[in-house]
């Protein structure tokens, strides 16, 4: 077998079995495949920080250089979802997946045998490559794989997938580090990814009938015949031409927008540097978007972003995960300043993301029936700034603070999926990877903000004062959700393919 060969027998997705294939509920199944990498990934990022002090202790290695672990994931993540949704188009979305578990096996797998700091942030960063390639099709294997009455519920339970995953990484990671050591932090994901290609290989359906290679890439002509003004071959205009300008300013900017950040925690820049990262950030922006208007297979597809409803909901992602992040950052550091013990600290702040867990799966059953995606939206977006409004007026003890992160959680478990539902819906069926990734590249974005903001404000004004104002903050965002939120025309979507 030559390597052509090999490789489009490598991107050939295989059916399902027939048994799960037809089988009426196969589609949970899909489902439940997707919620195992949406876990892991949301395990992996909240169990990070817990290893940071081990890790300073076992390479000798001060926080700056430590938070390198956590930056260079984040870096790398963010600026792949666009480009490695757009590239699941072209490939298939379920062979892209099934990728990921793989890459973010072997990576996690090779972190716990890092020798040496700066290998541990090179296998951060393959890492990320893997979760890039589960995270920029997860959402559009839920919104194309099940039928378009589920597809709300189904988003629904990936969003408590990933709540779930957020609220046992501290947990775990500090009792692998308290009664193992640091590097099963990192092993304990082998076995779950190699569970999830399996699950994967067996139970997501085909999202492409034919491997890439057999895409035409010419247009026909009469034989004798050249096609005029194209020279000796014409390219037809579904032939994939990848936009690497654009993927080089996506990383660029994404890369001074965070880098400038993370100087809110911790990172030691001088003020010259941090605006010369937010001006390039800013410049190479503006170029990506002058960029994208004239590439003819955009990463980011303007197009697409103009859609209506798809704008607004990007945002309102961004938005979510920003108040996601930032209490749970935030909260910790508040509690603990007041005199409550860690432990007690990190089981309080867990009832936000159980609460938003619960509220993303069975939470919206509370809700009428007849309301819409925009109105769970607004009305989880004002629990939301409800929530963090007293959590902020009130005392930073452990009984005081329990009910906000509750409503907070609860709130922001009706918006996520909502908003994921309607952006989902406007976006058209061939480009839901693309659309899928934008959304979690928004998600990132968001998480990153939110820890930049929570330690900004403790640093500027201390964990009492500090704290109080970027929840007063959150709540105003939270109240511009609210206004944000637009219906959106839905598109039409094939049935899943066996």
């Amino acid at each position: 077998m030559n390597a052509t060969a090999l490789v489009a027998r490598l991107l050939t997705e295989r059916p399902r079995p027939r048994g799960i294939a037809g089988w009426r509920h196969a589609h949970w199944l899909a489902v439940g495949t997707v919620c195992l990498g949406a876990f892991l990934g949301q395990l992996d990022a909240s169990v990070i920080a817990l290893v940071f002090p081990a890790l300073g202790r076992h390479f000798g290695a001060g926080f700056a250089a430590v938070e390198w672990v956590a930056l260079a994931y984040l870096l790398v993540l963010v600026a792949l979802l666009a480009p490695i949704g757009w590239l699941s188009d072209l490939v298939g979305r379920k062979t892209m997946y099934i990728g990921g578990f793989a890459v973010f096996g072997l990576s996690s797998l090779g972190a716990g045998f890092a020798e040496s700091l700066w290998i541990l942030v090179g296998c951060r960063a393959v890492q990320a490559v893997g979760a890039a390639m589960m995270q920029a099709n997860s959402v559009a294997l839920v919104a194309r794989g099940v039928p378009e009455h589920a597809m709300r519920r189904a988003l629904g339970i990936q969003a408590a997938a990933q709540g779930l995953g957020l609220a046992l990484g501290p947990s775990l990671g500090g009792l692998l580090v308290e009664h193992a050591s640091w590097q099963w932090v990192f092993w304990v994901n082998v076995p779950i990814a190699v569970f999830g290609i399996v699950a994967g290989w067996y139970l997501l359906p085909r999202t492409r009938t034919c491997p890439p290679a057999a895409v035409p890439t010419t247009v026909p002509q009469p034989r004798g015949r050249a096609p005029r003004g194209r020279g000796p071959r014409a390219r037809s205009p579904r032939e994939p031409r990848f936009d690497l300008p654009g993927m080089l300013l996506l990383t660029g900017a994404t890369t001074a927008l965070l880098l400038a950040l993370s100087t809110a925690s911790g990172l030691p820049l001088p003020g010259w540097a941090v605006a010369a990262l937010l001006l390039a950030a800013a410049v190479l922006a503006v170029a990506l978007v002058r960029q994208e208007r004239r590439a003819a297979r955009p990463i980011l597809a303007p197009g697409l972003v103009n859609t209506p409803g798809v704008r607004s909901g990007l945002v309102v992602a961004l938005i979510g995960y920003l108040l996601l992040f930032c209490p749970l950052v935030l909260g910790p550091v508040r509690l603990t300043g007041a005199g409550v013990s860690t432990a007690a600290a990190g089981l309080v702040v867990t009832l936000l993301p159980a609460a938003f867990a619960v509220a993303a799966t069975v939470g919206g059953g509370l809700l009428p029936r007849g309301w819409s995606d925009v109105t769970r939206c607004r009305f989880g977006a004002g629990l939301a700034a409800a929530g963090l409004l007293l959590f902020a007026a009130l005392p930073a003890s452990a009984a005081a603070v329990a009910a906000p992160l509750l409503v907070a959680g609860y709130g922001l478990g009706l918006l996520l999926p909502a908003n994921n539902a309607l952006v989902m819906r406007a976006i058209p069926a061939e480009c839901s990877a693309v659309g899928g990734g934008m959304v979690n590249m928004a998600r990132s974005l968001g998480t990153a903000l939110g820890m930049a903001l929570s330690v900004l404000g403790v640093h500027l004004a201390g964990a009492a004062s500090g704290g109080r104002t970027v929840l007063a903050v959150l709540a105003a965002v939270a109240v511009a959700a609210v206004a944000l939120t637009r219906p959106a025309a839905p598109r039409s979507r094939p049935a899943a393919t066996r």
